[in-house]
């Protein structure tokens, strides 16, 4: 059986101190796969992906601790290009995109959507969303 990220185009990071959103896209923008990973693992993580997906561009937001992580990512895959994006509202549109792709339960669907909130973070659709511009502009 093949990783879900096999052929993936674009891999995108938001990074975070503790946590990080991964995203993998194919060249029609289809979510292959997301996740969220602890910071420290990020690197051996994004190692993995490439393992399947040798091609995909590599992409992180310019946010919260980029810098130490992309340090991170360069040391352990020296060579690697690496595309530095910006995620201005990224958070905003995650949360917009969470609240049309899982549908409520239970006694939730009463809330109007604006009132509804994730259980746990959004960095994974944050990375999602980074994906998705990316590859609009390219």
């Amino acid at each position: 059986m093949s990783d879900p990220w096999s052929g993936a185009r674009v891999l995108a990071i938001d990074p975070g101190r503790g946590k990080c959103g991964v995203a993998a896209l194919d060249a029609e923008g289809r979510l292959l796969y997301k996740t969220i990973v602890p910071a420290a693992d990020l690197a051996d993580r994004v190692s993995q992906m490439l393992g399947a997906a040798p091609e995909a561009a590599v992409i992180i937001g310019a946010g919260t601790a980029s810098r130490d992580l992309q340090a991170a990512l360069r040391a352990a895959r020296p060579g690697l290009a690496l595309e530095v994006v910006a995620e201005q509202h990224s958070t905003e549109r995650a949360l917009e995109r969470w609240r049309l792709v899982e549908p409520p339960r239970g006694w939730r669907h009463l809330l109007p959507r604006s009132l509804r909130f994730p259980p746990g973070p959004l960095d994974d659709f944050a990375a999602w969303i980074l994906a998705e511009d990316f590859l609009r502009g390219h």
